[in-house]
Order: C-alpha cells, then structure tokens, then sequence
C-alpha cells in the first residue's frame, strides 16, 4: 500500500511540477485537442513535441540561429516537408538517419523529420573523423546522412544505400540535395505512421577506433520531464540559449526540453563566449546551457564582456564533465545564485542535480537524486557504504539505456546501474563525484580511453610504446598527456605524433602534450604506472 502511496504522491507532483513550468496549463479548446491528436499519432516523440508546438504556439519564436529567426509553425512544417522528401527517397521506419550538423534549427526539423518516419536517430559528433564516421554508419545500419557542407570530405568516402543531404552550406553546392531542395520538391503523400517510435543513438566514445551507440527506446515522458524541471525550473515561453552542443546528450535534453515547453532557443553554430553573453542580453534569455569549460571561458572574458545586464537570467545549467568548486563559485559570484549542476551520463541519464542552494553549502558538490531517481554507493563486494565513505555510483531511474548498439552494457547490480564513476555523500546528502572506477578519461565534456589513443600512436612506424593519461587542467578538467617510447633509431616529432592521431580519431581524442621517454614506468608484472606520467 506504502508503495501505491509514494507513486501517486509522486505522481501528483509532477503534475503540480508541470503546471508550474506550463508544460501542462489551460489553452484554447482547438489547439489542445490538435496537440493531444499529434501525440496520438505521433507517440511520445519529437514529431509529437514539434507537431504539438506548431499548433499551441504557432507565432512564436522556435529558434534563433545564424541564418534568422524561425516560428514554431516553420518549423513544424518544414519538418513535415523533410520527413516526405525522406520517405519518397527510401527512408523507413527500419532505416537510419545519421545527422552530423552544428547548433543551428535545422538539426531540430531533421530531428522532428527522422521522428515522423520512425527512423533511428543516429547522433554524429562533429568532431569526428573519416574513419570513426565510417565504422557507425556500418554498424549502426545508417542508410542517410543529413550533414553540413563543411564536413563533406569526411562524409564523402561514406558508402550509403541512402541519400547524402546537406544542411549549412548548400548554396556552395548546387546541384546536390539539401534540405532546402527537399522541402521545396516535397511529394504531398505522409510517410506510414510507425508501429513503434524510432530509437535515438548517442554516440559514447569507447575502447575501439568506432564509438559506442548508446540506444534508447524511447524519450523521457513528461514525468520524468517533472524530475529535472524540479530541479532546473525552465519555463514555457522563456528564451534558452543552448550553448552545448546537440548531438551531446546534454545538449540533446534541452533540445527536447524547450521543444515540450514551446520556448524560444538560440542556437549558435560555433561557440564564441562574448556572443553567449551578448545573445542572452540582446533576447533577455532566462536560460542558458553549457559544459563547464564553456562557462569557464565566458568568466575568463573581460568584465565589460562578461556581464548580464538584462536582468532575466534566471538559470545556468551546466553539465558533461566535472564542475570544480572554484569554477562554481565564481559563476554565481558573477551572476547569482542561478547555477545548477548535473551529474549523470549516456547511459543512465541524469542521477543528480545540485541547485545554487547546494553548491553555495557545498562547493563542487554534485546535488541529491530528483524525484523518481535512485542513487547508491557500493563497495567492490556490492555493499552499500556508509555516510561519507567512498564508493561506486550505481543509479536507478526509468531512463536506462537499453545497452550499446554493438552488444554490452554497463554493469547492472539489483536494477540499478553504474556509471564508472566513484564518490561520496555528505551529511546534508549531497554527492561528489571523485573520480573514474575505470581509465576513462573526461576532458572537456568527452569521454576518451586511453587504449584507443595508445593504439593509435602505436600503430605510428616510429613509436614502439606508448600511455596516454588525464592529467588535470584548468579549462577542460583534464587534458591529455601521451608519453612515448620511439623505437631504436627512428625519430619523431611530437607535431608528427599529432598529425598522425588527428588523422585516425576525433579531434577530442589528439593528445594536448606528448613527452618522449626511454621507457615507461611499469610495476614488476609490467603494469603501466600510469600516476607516475600524471605526476612528470
């Protein structure tokens, strides 16, 4: 009965949570039931989300981006015009659709378009090279790929039974299909409804050449929506500036998140710090969204540059890698007490959030569990540890991942999952996340193994061995130090070592400094000490 109790507590609210952010409200009779009908028709998913805000909010401002400004109805339509150029291109509910584009609105109309079909979503990192982008479109069964003019030559080798579609940048190739010439050709026959939504593949770097696709069935529901507005409380209506990158899980949440409430986002195709902060003063912005190392760089801007005149900013959500103390309490020295923390991952979602309460009591702290999240700490045997003591973080929530696209998981104990990392809990029930269970390095926001870098430098004629370590840094938490032990006689430079890597693996993955050693330090079985290259 206790249980029955909690979830309707829980439930209630929600639902209080919701009518307070306007995801859920009073609102013409017409527009209600044309949103209710596509969210019937559509499923829970972004075509729902988009199709519902074309109706309910049909004037107002959906994006502004370098090209212009674009009303919820323009964009509703044009991804109803994509999804019907796709479709009579061969695009199903069994394909999949690859987008590899910056910030901009068309990354929404390709995300509301792939979700109309019921296509997989495939998420590309921009940053990614030939061979990386290759080996997910093999595996990943992508057939289409929608992408920006700049990244042709890495896309142009790709074999696809699909189309090649540009985005930005397709005045600078007449003749090619864009989704400029889609929309304009569009056929008027609607693709089939699904059976089913679409899945949406985040790419999570892994310990080969070819990133992980972490798969997920569907997108969060409105309640699970409730959990991170009750933490973060963005509202309907507000403008958000989405600094973070799209195809980044970070960044792809707020995408969602503005969509459902019908706010106005900015999108940037490149981040520059000064145009953040001008942005969020020029469109009196209540939001504003980012990785650590972004907010570190609008702080590091002259003060002129750096300030908030507008008075309207209400929120700073940050997220992807380690927010630092230091880096914390400037922020709100700054701005206020706006900034919010979370603490999650790919995989599981998020696991905490810390709200400028938290981090004003307890800097660098990663926040408690939001409502309908489980967070516990374990030792090696799988126990619970007490108050305070370290341990691994295991959470529960309805937002799992279904698993990698190319088999595996993340290890799972009594329905609750790890995240690789390690931490501690306070007396007030606040985590701090103190470091990796694995290897795995985060700089940046970016997940990289060292495996993969190594056999990447070892693959190099000169090299004969090589380790790859995190190694702290104050703009993106940890940067990367490769050390190297060329082979008798050979020579190597440390800008040949780079090019070489730049030219396999994502520029995420190319080693900030490299330092020549005669050997590397190793225990007696012949472990790598990885601490003692840390400390050189």
């Amino acid at each position: 009965m206790s249980d029955l109790s909690d979830r309707l507590q829980g439930t209630f609210a929600a639902i209080a949570t919701l009518r307070s952010s306007g995801l859920i409200g009073l609102e013409r009779p017409d527009r209600a039931i044309k949103a209710a009908g596509a969210l019937k028709k559509f499923g829970p998913t972004p075509a729902a989300a988009i199709a519902a805000a074309g109706v309910r909010h049909p004037d107002a401002l959906a994006v502004i981006d370098d090209r212009g400004v674009h009303t919820w109805r323009e964009i509703s339509d044009r991804a109803d015009a994509l999804a019907r150029a796709l479709a009579s291109r061969g695009v199903t509910a069994e394909s999949g659709v690859g987008v590899m584009l910056r910030d901009q609105a068309d990354f929404l109309v390709s995300v509301g378009a792939i979700a109309r079909i019921g296509a997989d979503l495939v998420l590309l990192n921009t940053s990614f090279a030939a061979p990386q982008v290759e080996g997910v479109v093999e595996r990943e069964g992508v057939s289409t790929v929608i992408y920006d003019l700049e990244f042709d030559a890495v896309v142009s080798g790709v074999e696809l039974a699909g189309s090649k579609v540009i985005a930005w940048g397709a005045a600078d190739a007449p003749g090619r299909d864009s989704i400029d010439s889609l929309v304009a050709t569009a056929p008027s026959a609607q693709p089939p409804l699904p059976d089913s939504p679409g899945r949406t593949v985040i790419l999570t770097s892994g310990t080969t050449g070819t990133p992980k696709g972490a798969k997920r069935g569907k997108p969060p529901s409105i309640l699970d929506m409730a959990s991170l507005l009750d933490k973060i409380p963005l509202k309907s209506g507000e403008v958000t500036v989405i600094a973070a990158p799209l195809f980044h899980s970070w960044g792809f949440v707020h995408l969602s998140v503005a969509t459902a409430l019908g706010s106005t986002m900015v999108l940037r195709r490149r981040f520059n710090p000064a145009q953040v902060v001008e942005d969020i003063n020029r469109f009196d912005a209540s939001a504003l969204v980012v990785v650590p190392v972004m907010l570190k760089r609008i702080l590091d801007l002259p003060e002129a540059e750096r300030a908030v005149a507008s008075g309207t900013l209400r929120i700073i959500a940050a997220s992807g890698s380690a927010l630092s103390a230091e880096l914390g309490t400037r922020a709100m020295d700054q701005y206020g007490p706006v900034l919010h923390n979370l603490y999650g991952s790919t995989e599981v979602a998020w696991a905490t959030i810390a709200t400028p309460e938290d981090l004003l009591a307890a800097p660098g702290c990663a926040g408690r569990p939001p409502r309908g999240v489980t967070v516990k700490l374990v030792d090696e045997e799988g126990v619970e540890v007490a108050e305070g003591e370290r341990g691994r973080i295991f959470v529960g929530n309805e937002m799992l991942f279904e698993g990698y696209t190319g088999g595996g998981g993340k290890e799972v104990l009594k329905g609750l999952m790890s995240t690789g990392d390690v931490g501690r809990f306070d007396e007030g029930g606040r985590l701090f996340v103190e470091g990796r269970d694995d290897d795995m390095i985060v700089s940046g926001g970016e997940n990289v193994f060292p495996e993969e870098v190594e056999d990447c430098l070892n693959s190099h004629e000169a090299v004969k061995d090589s380790a790859v370590v995190g190694v702290p840094d104050e703009e993106f938490g940890q940067r990367l130090r490769a050390a190297v032990v060329l082979e008798s006689g050979s020579k190597a430079t440390a800008e040949d070592l780079t090019a070489h890597v730049k030219a396999e693996l994502a520029r995420y993955k190319v080693p900030r400094e490299i330092i020549f050693l005669d050997e590397l330090p190793r225990t007696a079985t012949g472990k790598i000490l990885r601490r003692r290259i840390i400390e050189l």
